[in-house]
Parts: structure tokens; sequence; C-alpha cells
């Protein structure tokens, strides 16, 4: 519950590392244990970043066909969406390093395998979406155990710095990634870039080896036997909805977020091109303009981490105001440097939301639940990414890229009106 402060209050099950770190001033970066998860992430990021460009330029280059290479986006968003309440469940029973280490190696493994097997004869595109689906549920299990780990290493007040460093090393992949993937094709071969990814997922894992994770408080468990999964997926469902509606209230923003942030995302292409007739290199720096600006809210969120709760909602909508207008903006420029400014005011507002959502929810939540919230949340914020693909690439197609874009900043304003609500509601 809430306390007079505007915080969250917490389960009594605190982390005694977090304790202990709670007196400590020195910035997250020069603590031993976060540094380390940084650097992995930051090593992996960039992978992943170079590895995307890689992966659909071979999959374009072996069958020709746009609609093959599409499935690669597909498998890579079903795990969170059809698996992330079961995920979660694990997250909160399992230890989260050895989760962490084991999906990263298994990353390692099946992106190094690709490579590996295109000169087999028996190798197919069928093999070759089995092992990216297979990638995709590893990588949907390492990002809510990394999110439900940090309480572990990590003190309360700095969640939300915590969360947007952690953002940042996504910005740094955005901005580096494509550039470094596209001078390795091209000196290389896709297939030297896939295994660059692989060991980047090596080195991360090796770096978590290092971390010392804390343990958590004792549960005395209220059953003489252990819950079962489906009772476990009830309790977290019950938590988000019922004890704790608040989170429900922060669930529902996410998904209005990413509704229009989802769509942003895969259809800006279609709005450079038509809208402003750019081609693939400007279409690029307006793209890294949207990863700068992200980066540089997450850099700015390493202020805001001590604010009260309510304050931080009212940023979130503040930011998502100034992008829906900076997007709504887009529609009646034809200038690319001025479209340019716009989308880094596009990636600042939308870069402030994440971190400041993660840490509510590490705050809230009891220690031993962080994961089946975090699914429910996952599953919810990505369900809706996908019906604003679809939504509005008809509506795009339909009424046109204008329309469109005016709809997607409808919706980041709309889920700005929905954050301003939950700033005036005592959460309990």
């Amino acid at each position: 519950m809430p306390g007079r402060s505007g915080h969250f209050s917490r389960s009594p099950a605190i982390v005694e590392k977090a304790d202990l770190n709670e007196v400590k001033t020195r910035p997250l970066l020069l603590t031993r244990d976060f540094g380390l998860v940084w650097s992995g992430q930051l090593i992996s990021q960039i992978g992943d970043g170079v590895s995307k460009l890689a992966l659909l330029w071979f999959v374009y280059a072996v069958t020709g066909s746009p609609l093959k290479t599409s499935v690669i986006g597909l498998l890579q968003t079903i795990p969170p969406i059809v698996l992330g309440p079961i995920i979660g469940v694990y997250v909160d029973r399992l230890p989260k390093k050895v989760l962490l280490i084991t999906s990263d190696l298994l990353r390692a493994l099946l992106i190094g395998l690709i490579p590996c097997l295109i000169p087999v004869e028996s190798f197919t595109v069928s093999v070759l979406y089995i092992l990216v689906f297979l990638h995709a549920i590893a990588s949907a299990v390492f990002g809510p155990a990394l999110t439900a780990s940090i309480p572990t290493f990590v003190p309360k007040r700095q969640f939300t710095a915590a969360n947007a460093l952690l953002q940042g090393t996504t910005s740094l992949g955005i901005i580096f990634g494509p550039a470094m993937s596209g001078l390795g094709i091209a000196a290389y071969g896709s297939q030297e870039v896939l295994c660059l990814n692989a060991v980047t997922y090596v080195l991360s894992a090796a770096c978590l080896m290092l971390v010392r994770f804390g343990k958590p408080a004792a549960i005395t468990p209220s059953l003489a036997t252990p819950p079962t999964m489906l009772q476990d997926l009830v309790e977290g469902f019950r938590y988000s909805v019922v004890i704790q509606p608040g989170l429900l209230l922060l669930t529902v923003t996410a998904a209005l977020h990413t509704f229009g942030s989802g769509a942003l995302t895969a259809l800006f292409p279609v709005f450079a091109r038509k809208m402003l007739g750019l081609g693939p290199v400007e279409v690029g720096y307006l793209w890294s303009a949207l990863g700068i600006g992200l980066l540089l809210a997450s850099i700015g969120l390493l202020w805001v981490t001590n604010w009260m709760v309510n304050d931080r909602l009212k940023l979130i909508v503040s930011t998502s105001v100034v992008s829906g207008a900076a997007l709504c903006g887009l529609i009646w420029t034809i200038d690319p440097y001025l479209a340019g400014l716009l989308m880094g005011i596009v990636g600042c507002g939308l870069g402030a939301f994440t971190p400041i959502a993660w840490g509510m929810i590490q705050e809230l939540a009891p220690s031993q639940m962080v994961g089946r919230v975090l699914g429910l949340y996952g599953t919810g914020a990505m369900t809706a990414a996908i019906g604003g693909i679809s939504a509005f690439g008809w509506i795009t197609e339909q009424q046109g890229p204008e329309t469109g874009l005016l709809g997607i900043g409808g919706a980041l304003l709309l889920s700005a009106l929905v954050a301003a609500r939950m700033s005036r509601t005592t959460i309990v």
C-alpha cells in the first residue's frame, strides 16, 4: 500500500544485499555487480542489433520472399505473448542467476547453430524458423528474469535509474548495431555476423557469472504442498487485478502506449518513404535519431529515480503528450532535418515509459511475485503492440500514412490520459 510520501510499499521479504547497498552513495555503474550486468547487456544488445539485420538479410537472400522474411518477426513476438505468464511463474520459482546465464548460453548456441548448419544439405528455412523460435523463447525468459533480479543487487531508491541504464544499452544497440551489421555483411557475409552475436551472448553470461545476487528472505509457505503452476498463475493474476488494482491500470496504460509505439516501430519506414520521400540511408538516419532520443531519456531518468510515484506518473503523462505531439508534427513537415529532430523528441518521450513502469512493479510487487506480475504486464503490452501494428497497418493502407501517424499520436495521448488518472488515484 502507498505511504504518506506517495511511494508504494513492498513486502517485508527484502533482499539483504539491497539493504546493504542502500547506504552506499556510489553511482550504479561504479558498483561491481551492476557494472557487470550493464557491461554484459551492452555487449549482447549491440550483438542483437547486429544480428537482427543479418538474420533478415540472410532469410531474404535465401528465399527471395518478403512474406517468409516477415515470419521471422512473428516468431520472435509469439513467445512473450503466449508464454509470458508461464515464464513469470518460473522466474519467481527458480534462481534468477541460473535462469539468466542459461538463457544467454542457449541463445549463443541457437544463434551460433545457424551459420554452422547452413552448409548442411538438410538445412531448410523451416529448420531456421525452429531455431529462431527457440531463440525467442530464451530471450522471453531472459527479459523478465533480468528485470525481476534488479532488486537483488540494486537498492530500492535506484530501481528507476537501474532500469533506465539497462534501457540505455538497448538504445546503443539501436544506434550502433544496424550500422555495424551492414559493414559486417558487406565485408564478411551474414553468417559471420551471426557468429559474432553468439560470442556476445557468451560474454554476457561470463559477466553474469561474476555478479553476486542477493538471496531473498525466507518465505513461509502457506500450503502443506507446493502450489501448482495454475495456482501460481491465479495468485499472480489475483494480486495484479484485485489486491493491487494499480498494477492493472499500469498494464492498461502500457498496452495503450505499446499499441501506438509498436505500430510506429513497424511502420516508420512506410511513413518516411511515402510522406518524406526518403531512401533507405535517410530512413536509417531517422531511426538513429529515435535511438539517440531513447538514450537521452535513459540518461535523464537517472535524476528522477528518487521522485515520488505520483511525480513519476506525471512525467509519463508529459512525455507521452510530447511524443504524441511530435508525431503529429511529422505530418506537416517535409524537411528531413526537422523530421530527424522530431524523431529525437519522440524517442525522448517513448524512452521514459518503460523504466518508470518497471520500477513501479519492482517497488509494488512482493519479491516472490515480481516475475508473474512482469509476465502478465509483458503479455498485455506485447498483445497490444501486435494489435496496433495490424490496426494502423490497415489504416495506413486504406486512409494514407498521415491518418495512420495521426492515429498513433492519438494512442500515445490516450495513454497519457490514463496515466494522469492513475496519478490522481490512491492505489491500494
